[in-house]
């Protein structure tokens, strides 16, 4: 999320405390076992063990206040005390039928969607498919004994023994899950598909850069469209991932769109901007505490290595006039926001402000949980260093730059009367449609053939041709409103 940064934390009112009273928590338990107080000896079935030390784990302290009531704590991001918002744990040695109360009781933001129907996802064992908690069981609220912090109390029954029991904030997509990922997309030995190492994080993890494109379809006559986009900038924002990774397995596959979408335009896509933060579990910065979407504009080769290697490369292509480089897509999660939509740039020329709502207008077509609604333009002095801010003043007004945010919730349609949940697979989804909508902004649908759906999913829009709907929504964004703040 782009969520505001301000200097002085008491001002800013995303942000709690600065530290919250949690300086001395700078690891994860480790297979803590709680048992009663005054208790001795090994720990008995149902005296619960508390786990996070593995890959996007997060658990740095967990109080026993009743056999029925635990208090648990959130590691701050590493090297910076501000931030306590991922949780990823697991809890073992259970008893059957055993009830019990989490209370997680330092979140570092005041304002969240759990105040809106939002609860963690929980998976066993037995289970492995990730699942959300029924809302009913989940309460978020200010709470006196603890200075007044928001706390997050869900209550869960085990129901399983010789289960172990996996929590956390949402669904996770770890540095591990994607090298897999990679892995098994390079042994297709796609032609249109390029794997490159273009640098490594600070702990010597690869910084991955995809090419997607039909190469004998690129001639030197003729310019070539590029399309860059990254993801997970920010650790904790995991539903970033399964958007990425939806549209690379759209663009990959062979439906019509995506073998047109190939023939016409280079996508290049950084999934996971940094593997170092999502490794360590953090919600939203690096390995030494830094907030890389907020130093784009001098990134360091060694503080910031992988952010300094994806700038490096923007800037050179974009000095390639064989490449035309006219989109820039930052995809991250939102925590207090219902839907997908995107921010975008203000700009003194008021033709290119009305061409930049073009996009986000035809993805409200074609994804039915995109909120052109939602999607704001702004210039926040905070923000200036974020990826969006800083190309979109360094590229030239031929190009377009967008954060792209997802809810960590739910969506809301226009046939739908309450939220529904996201689950991977929609999350996926989102991404599948954002690819889709490169076809009609290119005005590439009279290369469809008729009897070919150029859709992923229904619309909630009337049927119209691509050429149609782009020609539609030009007109339209004359009236395109945007912020100044």
């Amino acid at each position: 999320m782009e969520g505001k940064m301000e200097e002085n934390p008491v001002k800013d009112a995303e942000i709690g405390s600065e530290a919250g009273g949690e300086e001395a928590l700078v690891g994860n338990v480790n297979k803590l076992a709680v048992s009663p107080p005054g208790y001795s000896g090994s720990p008995r079935k149902g005296h619960l063990v508390f786990d996070a030390c593995f890959e996007s784990g997060n658990l740095g302290r967990v109080d026993y206040i009743s056999e029925f009531e635990f208090d648990l704590f959130i590691r701050p991001d590493t090297c910076n005390p501000r931030f306590r918002v991922w949780f990823n744990f697991t809890v073992e040695n259970v008893r059957e039928t055993q009830r019990v109360i989490f209370n997680v009781v330092n979140f570092s933001k005041t304002k969240s969607l759990y105040r809106d129907g939002m609860s963690p996802v929980v998976k066993s064992t037995s289970r492995p498919k990730w699942q959300r908690l029924p809302t009913k069981n989940v309460y978020y609220y200010r709470c006196p004994d603890h200075r007044r912090n928001y706390v997050m109390s869900f209550a869960f029954c085990f129901d399983r023994e010789d289960d172990v029991y996996q929590f956390a904030y949402c669904y996770p997509y770890t540095y591990s899950r994607l090298q897999h990922y990679l892995a098994s997309l390079e042994r297709r030995n796609l032609p249109y598909l390029q794997r490159e190492q273009l640098g490594l994080s600070v702990q010597q993890r690869h910084l991955d850069l995809l090419t997607i494109t039909n190469r004998n379809q690129l001639s030197p006559e003729r310019e070539k469209k590029l399309v860059f986009l990254t993801a997970r900038v920010h650790p904790g924002e995991s539903p970033a991932s399964f958007v990425c990774q939806g549209l690379i397995d759209f663009l990959v596959s062979q439906h019509p769109v995506a073998q047109i979408l190939r023939d016409y335009v280079i996508f290049k896509i950084v999934p996971m901007l940094n593997p170092d933060g999502v490794y360590l579990g953090n919600y939203r910065c690096s390995l030494m505490g830094f907030d890389l979407n907020r130093h784009w504009q001098d990134p360091s080769p060694w503080a910031h290595p992988t952010l300094h290697a994806v700038k490096q490369l923007i800037v050179q292509m974009n000095q390639d006039p064989s490449v035309s480089l006219e989109f820039y897509i930052d995809v991250h999660a939102h925590s207090t926001m219902l839907n997908g939509f995107m921010y975008g740039n203000v700009f003194e020329d008021e033709e290119r402000v009305q061409r930049q709502a073009v996009f986000p207008r035809l993805l409200c077509h074609n994804a039915a949980d995109f909120s052109f609604s939602n999607t704001s333009f702004n210039r926040d002095v905070v923000k200036a260093g974020t990826g969006r801010r800083f190309l979109g003043g360094l590229l030239d007004d031929t190009s377009y730059c967008y954060t792209l945010e997802v809810s960590f919730y739910s969506y809301m349609t226009s046939g739908s009367p309450s939220p529904v949940a996201y689950t991977e697979e929609t999350y996926m989804r989102l991404g599948m449609n954002v690819a889709r909508t490169f076809l009609d902004y290119y005005k590439l649908n009279n290369l469809i053939t008729d009897n070919t759906p150029s859709h992923i999913q229904s619309c909630e829009v009337p049927s119209q041709t691509g050429r149609d709907v782009v020609d539609k929504e030009r007109e339209r964004s004359q009236n395109v409103k945007h912020s100044v703040d």
